[in-house]
């Protein structure tokens, strides 16, 4: 499982996606990238033994068998003619961007009705997730920010106006696990049900010598550390800090 690489990149991507929406400080920021690290595990709910299937217990257990049955019956239903045999279950329905669309959707809906309590939820499910995976680090930097932010008044500030986007930032996170998942060996069918090569479920990936092996050594040599790199410098301030300070380093004289 790419556990650790799905939440990274969900991170990074909302990181990048939230000025698009129109969120620029760190208050405003956090909730949407935590909320996309943390939905980024999702679609793993059609494995068993994922994160997002174990981290409720039963329920998300349950939740993961209802998905894996209802991927496999729709994958029966509509496999083309040159899909090859298999069960449907792990990386079909829930690896699609009708899935990641659908669930977005629920989520704005859900948002809007509830409001910021609605919101307050989505968020913490995204960050536990991603917390269960990450680490504690990220539980509390994110609960810090928010603790900041409700000590100056601001917490349902940020949270109201987050209907509008709380379901962009889960799609987000859906659609880079995918993205993810195409860029391995097994591909991701991912724009299901277009029909590409008489297949309906046909498996995205680039050329052999750009796929790598999941939980292999690109993963965790390269793909990880670089996304922990960009996860830091994508926040708020800090590239603009880190280039105002390396400009206003003084090289010292070469000698004559």
């Amino acid at each position: 499982m790419m556990g650790h690489s799905h939440a990274l990149t969900g991170w990074c991507a909302g990181l990048v996606a939230a000025p698009m929406v129109g969120l620029h400080t760190l208050p405003e920021v956090l909730p949407f990238a935590t909320a996309s690290a943390g939905y980024a595990l999702l679609p793993d709910l059609d494995h068993p033994h994922a994160t997002a299937s174990k981290f409720l217990g039963p329920v998300t257990g349950l939740l993961s068998k209802f998905l894996r049955m209802c991927s496999r019956g729709i994958y029966a239903l509509t496999k083309g003619p040159r899909d090859e045999k298999h069960t449907g279950q792990h990386r079909h329905l829930t690896h699609t961007v009708v899935f990641a669309l659908l669930l977005g959707w629920a989520a704005t809906g859900i948002s809007e009705l509830g409001g910021a309590w609605a919101v307050g939820g989505i968020v913490a499910f995204g960050l536990l997730l991603a917390a269960d995976v990450l680490g504690d680090w990220l539980l509390l930097i994110v609960l810090a920010a928010a603790g900041f932010t409700a000590y100056n008044g601001k917490l349902d500030d940020v949270l109201t106006p987050a209907t509008g986007w709380v379901g962009v930032a889960v799609a987000v996170g859906c659609v880079m696990h995918c993205l993810g998942d195409a860029m391995t060996k097994s591909g991701c069918p991912f724009l299901w049900p277009i029909p590409i090569a008489g297949e309906t479920w046909y498996e995205l990936r680039p050329p052999k010598w750009l796929r790598f092996r999941t939980g292999g050594p690109v993963e965790k040599r390269l793909i990880m550390p670089v996304c922990v790199v960009a996860g830091v410098l994508l926040l708020p301030g800090v590239w603009p800090f880190l280039t105002e300070f390396v400009g206003n380093i003084e090289l010292p004289a070469a000698s004559p």
